[in-house]
């Protein structure tokens, strides 16, 4: 059937972000790409406002004579906004993994890189071409343990399976008439792919949503001090990353919510609340303290002024404030970081 440029726009406008109009168009790598990116994070489905007549074209190719040519063409160039695309969507899935999987065995040495690996080949199977899985996913691996560890090692490992993908570059067969007639088994398979990337996440969103606020804090941090040589810089980027916090502080007035922001923004500036720094002083820890620490300190201390077990006049006073301080320091404890 032949493709429309007026209803591949109308679907463009309709559910653009979730890849409707690629869906349209037979092109379901990179609907399942938009679906999971929302639309390159918006920038793509902006650009492509002029590139829709371009995929109704190719859509509309006859595979025959596609298949002819096929021999005969030759792969173009490597262009700079796929190769940026493949880094930024495998440091995306590199990051929903380090919060959704991070609890898994071998997981820097096995599932972030699989992770890395499968959404740079995501976006290199976007269109026409494609490349060599395994030699991406081979290039994941190998560059895993260097980074091991690390909470910016999606980075490197994306940026090493993105020139490994660019090297390997081939066109996809041409698609014949009827694989992209059935409709059905194609949105069966973006289903499960849909569904084996939000699922972790999910569960970690709503049964750790703590940890997963740690985590997000924890790596915009990281990112931020890698310009801590430009001062100005540092400041653009915070207070962009901050706008979220600033936007829901004026619509709500306060609640959970904007707690919730707030100790993001503690977490970038790097400061304890005062409650933090009292509580700290009761067990006597640092401020770099782990949780495994905070806790084995607060048994001991727990055992040694629980009522049952310490006739005192002070000890239920001092118990009820370990109690207190350990609270404060579960609900607020941040991962420790280097210095």
């Amino acid at each position: 059937m032949v493709k429309s440029v007026l209803v591949a726009y109308a679907l463009w406008v309709v559910g653009g972000p979730l890849g409707l109009h690629h869906l349209y168009l037979g092109r379901d790598s990179h609907a399942l790409l938009w679906m999971l990116t929302l639309g390159g994070f918006g920038f793509g489905w902006v650009r492509e406002v002029i590139r829709i007549p371009a995929y109704v074209r190719a859509a509309n190719k006859d595979p025959e004579k596609e298949r002819r040519k096929e021999n005969n063409r030759a792969l173009p160039p490597p262009g700079p906004i796929r190769f940026a695309g493949q880094v930024c969507v495998g440091i995306y899935f590199g990051a929903v993994a380090l919060i959704g999987l991070n609890s898994l065995s071998f997981f820097y040495l096995i599932v972030l890189p699989l992770s890395v690996g499968a959404g740079v080949h995501l976006v290199s199977s976007v269109g026409e071409q494609t490349s060599d899985l395994k030699k991406t996913l081979t290039a994941c691996l190998v560059t895993s343990p260097v980074f091991y560890g690390s909470t910016l090692s999606p980075l490197p490992i994306s940026l090493a399976a993105s020139i490994a993908a660019s090297q390997h570059r081939r066109f996809k067969p041409p698609k014949t008439p009827s694989s992209t007639q059935k409709l059905g088994p194609r949105l069966y398979k973006l289903a499960l792919a849909w569904l084996a990337f939000s699922a972790p996440i999910g569960y970690c969103v709503f049964y750790n949503t703590t940890a997963t606020l740690y985590y997000i804090s924890d790596s915009i941090a990281a990112l931020l001090d890698i310009f801590w040589f430009l001062p100005w810089l540092r400041g653009v980027l915070e207070y962009i990353l901050l706008i979220p916090y600033r936007i829901l502080c004026a619509l709500t007035g306060g609640g959970y919510q904007e707690e919730a922001w707030r100790k993001i923004l503690e977490i970038l500036l790097k400061e304890y609340t005062e409650k933090e720094k009292q509580a700290l002083q009761v067990f006597s820890l640092k401020s770099d303290a782990s949780l495994e620490e905070i806790t084995r300190s607060y048994r001991e201390m727990a055992k040694t002024w629980h009522p049952d077990h310490n006739p005192s006049k002070e000890a239920e006073e001092m118990f009820l404030k370990v109690q207190e301080a350990y609270e404060v320091l579960l609900h607020w404890h941040r991962p420790q970081r280097s210095k």
